[in-house]
C-alpha cells in the first residue's frame, strides 16, 4: 500500500473516486455544504488503484475529518490513512482533530472510538437541517437506522 497526498495532479482522479462512492462532490455538516473537490486529504493505493480516501479541512488550529473510504475491510487502510493525517494535523500545529458522522455510522463511531477519538457531542435532528440543504440525503441508513441527528468525535492533539 502506499499513501500519497492530493494534489493537483491526482485531483481529477480523487474528485471521480468521491462521485463513485459518495455520488456528489458536495458534503452538507452541520448545515455547511462543504466541497469536497477542494478538500484536502490523502489516498491509498495498490498499484494504480485508488483503494482509500481520507479529506480534511483546516480551520485555525483545528482539523476537521471531512471524509474517510476504505474499500478493503481490515486491511489497516483506514488506520494508515488516519495515522497520516494525525501526522499531518501535529505537524500544523492543530490543537484538535474532529468529525461528524451520523447517528447510523455504527462502523465508524466503533473504528474512530478504537483509535482514541471521544463523543463529545450529539447534534440533535442536525440532519434535519442538511436535508433542508440537500433533500439527497436518505432517511433511512445503515442497517435501516433512521438518520436523524450528528455526532462530533474529537481528539485533543497534546502541545
Amino acid at each position: 500500500m502506499d499513501i500519497q497526498q492530493i494534489d493537483q495532479t491526482n485531483r481529477e482522479e480523487i474528485n471521480a473516486f468521491i462521485r463513485q462512492h459518495w455520488f456528489t462532490l458536495e458534503m452538507v455538516v452541520h448545515g455547511e455544504i462543504i466541497d469536497l473537490g477542494k478538500a484536502n486529504g490523502w489516498i491509498a493505493r495498490e498499484g494504480r488503484a485508488i483503494i482509500g480516501l481520507i479529506t480534511y479541512r483546516i480551520m485555525e488550529h483545528e482539523m476537521e475529518i471531512l471524509s474517510l473510504d476504505s474499500l478493503l475491510e481490515n486491511r489497516g487502510i483506514g488506520t494508515a490513512l488516519l495515522d497520516q493525517t494525525v501526522q499531518t494535523a501535529k505537524s500544523l500545529g492543530c490543537h484538535r482533530i474532529m468529525l461528524i458522522t451520523t447517528n447510523d455510522n455504527l462502523h465508524a463511531l466503533r473504528f474512530y472510538q478504537k483509535y482514541g477519538f471521544d463523543l463529545v457531542a450529539l447534534h440533535r435532528n442536525a440532519v434535519e437541517l442538511s436535508r433542508r440543504i440537500k433533500p439527497q440525503i436518505p432517511l433511512l441508513g445503515n442497517n435501516d437506522i433512521p438518520i436523524r441527528h450528528e455526532i462530533e468525535l474529537e481528539m485533543r492533539i497534546p502541545r
